[in-house]
């Protein structure tokens, strides 16, 4: 098998179907591991995966764990195998632990967002030499290229990555949940608010692709016009710095979870 799944929660689920529908993996050579042999025969029939034990994820090319970290490391002495390449999606465990509780050099780290439900995610990869000569990073580019972008970055900066990208749609659904609160406060029906509110950050993100933040925020907002009075309103409540606080949060968070493996 070319990769079995170690958990298929959301974001395993989200890869999963990318890699199947770009062809790029077909249902016979996927294998699935869930938390129970019950959840795993379920995960299997639903996608025409083969179910598999703990024990024989030794016939994997390469295992991809899409667990809770705090479930890993009572977990990593059952699935450790030699020969067996590992890509973890695990907020905060770095490359290090990962090579030392699975007692191997081929680790590949990888950092999605939940856009790759939508094929959108922005996903980031680094990887130990020995894993690179294995081509386990090449074919985890490849992987995560079936749900959208794919940046090789320096580990150090992957708490700050984990922080910004893939929590940013959480900070940014709140930020249209309250710009639809704010809509319905002047009177608009909440259906219309909502749908306005998520078109606008859709929009805007494809707008944002071909400009500078600051040059699209200057060609909408005029000389003495409503918007920069809104900006102004946003910026004498610190939106700016709450977004800095968030993604320092964020990232402090993420090495606590590294420190706690």
């Amino acid at each position: 098998m070319k990769l079995v799944f170690v958990g298929l929660g959301k974001m395993g689920k989200s890869i999963l179907k990318g890699a199947l529908d770009r062809g790029f993996l077909r249902p016979g050579e996927v294998g699935v591991v869930g938390r129970t042999p019950e959840r795993t025969r379920e995960l299997a029939e639903a996608f025409g995966l083969r179910p598999l034990a703990l024990k024989e994820l030794a016939q994997a090319e390469r295992v991809l764990l899409a667990v809770q970290p705090r479930d890993f490391p009572h977990l990593a002495p059952e699935i450790a195998h030699p020969g067996v390449g590992y890509i973890s999606i695990m907020a905060g465990v770095s490359t290090a632990v990962l090579s030392r509780r699975l007692d191997t050099r081929r680790v590949v780290r990888a950092m999605p967002n939940l856009a790759a439900v939508i094929g959108e995610s922005s996903t980031a990869l680094t990887a130990l030499r020995e894993a690179r000569e294995a081509g386990d990073l090449d074919f985890a580019r490849s992987l995560f290229a079936t749900v959208g972008d794919v940046y090789e970055i320096p580990e150090h900066l992957f708490d700050p990555f984990t922080a910004m990208s893939a929590s940013a749609p959480a900070y940014l659904a709140v930020v249209a949940e309250a710009l639809a609160d704010a809509g319905v406060k002047m009177g608009m029906p909440r259906a219309l608010a909502l749908r306005l509110a998520a078109e606008a950050l859709a929009a805007t993100g494809e707008l944002l692709k071909s400009r500078h933040p600051a040059q699209l925020k200057d060609e909408v907002a005029s000389p003495g016009g409503t918007t920069i009075y809104g900006l102004h309103a946003l910026e004498a409540r610190s939106l700016r710095a709450a977004f800095y606080e968030a993604v320092e949060a964020a990232t402090r968070r993420g090495h606590e979870l590294g420190e706690a493996e």
